[in-house]
């Protein structure tokens, strides 16, 4: 039995009022909604054959794709757990995960067959996700075209976990977030309701899916398309020619975009030169996007901007800034991150958990139906984040105006405390973006024998720029406090990110502090 507001049984309500309709498009295959309707049902019927059993946790290793969303919504139709690994992960990582998160399966692409050999020796059965067999392995189309194209015989409930994501571990070791069914489908309803368009997409859209699979924004957004009943066009990852030429020939109406992935579509030679008239809001978050980069998108484009905030924790997005908001001249309101979705309530703890006054400044906390069940294996990690009346605590710095706009200053632990003032480095690389010779820059924390920590920026420059520290630092005393700007300036050539765009400053500050980051 699949309950109402499972993805199982969302995808059939659609299949039925238009099996014909085409439901994916990747690599030049169409797939109609009654074909994939048809292929998730063989693919939990396959998973079930191999031994699988609810709430038992398959693994994904690999890039966007049209089998990759057979796989996902085969598990969900089965009642079993998917866990997408992101494919730039290191080996060692990719055990890790797989390790943890006692996957009995792992379904890997042919570019990953290191992996699968490492997970068969640790007895892992393993298909690959092609059309042709390979090392020794069941090719995927073979293994789901054997099994029976019936419903499968599964109770699946709203409350049935869905994904296991692991966090992209920005501050340390990833951790498993458990979804359920009923945190993903929670809050389009209230969306609808509001109007709120600009979030929750009608059925007549087509998607792009170009964010990494393992990802909230990835996997995430393939769910919420399957909600929605809307056509995805799928590319395998991120390349900003291959987005223009999806959104032109497919005439995309909306999409979401980090700002790193912003910046490299802008500056992309094709770019000019596209019709990008169909794209009607442009989502951006995940990390914070400077101020000038927001407002040469809003030149270039021309179409209406909403930010989304969110995470793993919360099913991606609760808290967004709408399309109304985003004006040129509306600083204030452009530096926010918004306000809480329908649903969806905020505040702002003080380190003992007290609620802050409005105006003041401390850890964003989240209360919604889309709030995670917990950390898988990690009962002390879910108590320190999960209260008992359920607020989420994020790890965000930021503060609440009186017309219940949400900033977001930066991540807790990432704060630079400097002659006991807090410098939030999301902040300062806002004011430095906009110098003509940067093109990327992120800031970090280095010891300082009298301050106890300085901050520092690290900044990738434009081609032909010649480094000029002083000039970068100039530029920031321009724009901010003078406590706030770089002492020093390091030229790189990039900025490690992870594959959601989020800077790893914690990689940065490594070198700087053999011995771990401690401030008295």
């Amino acid at each position: 039995m699949q309950h109402a507001d499972t993805y199982g049984a969302l995808l059939h309500r659609h299949t039925l009022a238009k099996p014909d309709a085409i439901a994916l498009r990747f690599a030049g295959r169409d797939t109609r909604f009654d074909t994939l309707d048809a292929h998730v049902n063989a693919v939990a019927n396959a998973l079930l054959a191999s031994g699988v059993t609810k709430g038992d946790r398959i693994a994904y290793l690999g890039k966007n794709s049209d089998l990759a969303v057979e796989l996902t919504l085969g598990a969900a139709r089965a009642g079993v757990v998917f866990v997408p690994v992101i494919w730039r992960l290191a080996s060692p990582e990719v055990e890790r995960i797989l390790e943890d998160s006692g996957a009995r399966m792992l379904f890997v692409e042919p570019a990953f067959a290191g992996n699968g050999k490492q997970a068969e020796q640790r007895g892992l059965a393993v298909v690959l996700m092609a059309e042709e067999a390979a090392h020794g392995w069941s090719s995927f189309t073979a293994w789901r075209d054997s099994a029976s194209l019936t419903t499968p015989p599964v109770n699946v409930t709203p409350e049935d976990l869905v994904l296991l994501l692991y966090t992209s571990g920005t501050t340390g070791t990833p951790k498993g977030v458990m979804l359920s069914h009923a945190n993903g489908t929670s809050l389009r309803t209230g969306l609808l309701e509001a109007g709120i368009d600009w979030v929750a997409a009608g059925a007549d859209e087509a998607v792009l899916v170009a964010m990494p699979y393992g990802h909230i924004a990835g996997v995430g957004s393939v769910l919420n398309a399957v909600q929605a009943g809307q056509e995805m066009v799928i590319l395998a990852e991120f390349d900003p020619g291959e987005v223009l030429k999806a959104i032109q020939a497919h005439r995309i109406p909306r999409l979401f975009l980090v700002p790193a992935a912003i910046r490299l579509l802008l500056e992309h030679p094709d770019q000019p030169h596209t019709d990008l008239s169909s794209v009607r809001v442009l989502g951006y978050g995940a990390s914070p996007i400077p101020i000038e980069l927001l407002r040469r998108t809003m030149s270039l484009l021309g179409c209406g901007l909403t930010q989304f905030y969110g995470m793993t924790e919360t099913w991606g997005t609760v808290v967004a800034l709408p399309p109304e908001d985003h004006r040129p001249g509306n600083l204030s309101r452009l530096s926010a991150a918004g306000k809480a979705l329908p649903g969806v309530e905020l505040r702002i703890l003080d380190t003992d958990g007290r609620e802050l006054p409005v105006g003041a400044t401390g850890e964003v906390a989240i209360r919604s139906a889309a709030n995670t069940r917990g950390y898988w294996n990690r009962p002390e990690e879910t108590r320190r984040a999960l209260t008992s009346d359920g607020w989420l605590r994020t790890g965000d710095a930021g503060r609440l105006d009186h017309d219940g706009y949400l900033f977001i200053l930066d991540r807790v632990k990432d704060m630079i405390i400097s002659g006991a003032e807090n410098v939030y480095p999301a902040e300062v690389e806002s004011a430095i973006y906009g110098h003509p010779d940067v093109a990327d820059v992120a800031v970090i924390g280095v010891p300082d024998p009298v301050w106890g920590e300085a901050v520092k920026a690290c900044v990738v420059l434009r081609a032909g720029a010649c480094p000029d520290a002083a000039s970068v630092i100039a530029w920031a005393r321009e724009r901010i406090a003078g406590f706030k700007c770089p002492k020093t300036v390091d030229f790189v050539e990039s900025l490690p990110r992870n594959p959601s765009g989020k800077i790893l400053r914690r990689q940065l500050r490594e070198p700087y502090w053999p011995r771990g980051r401690q401030i008295n």
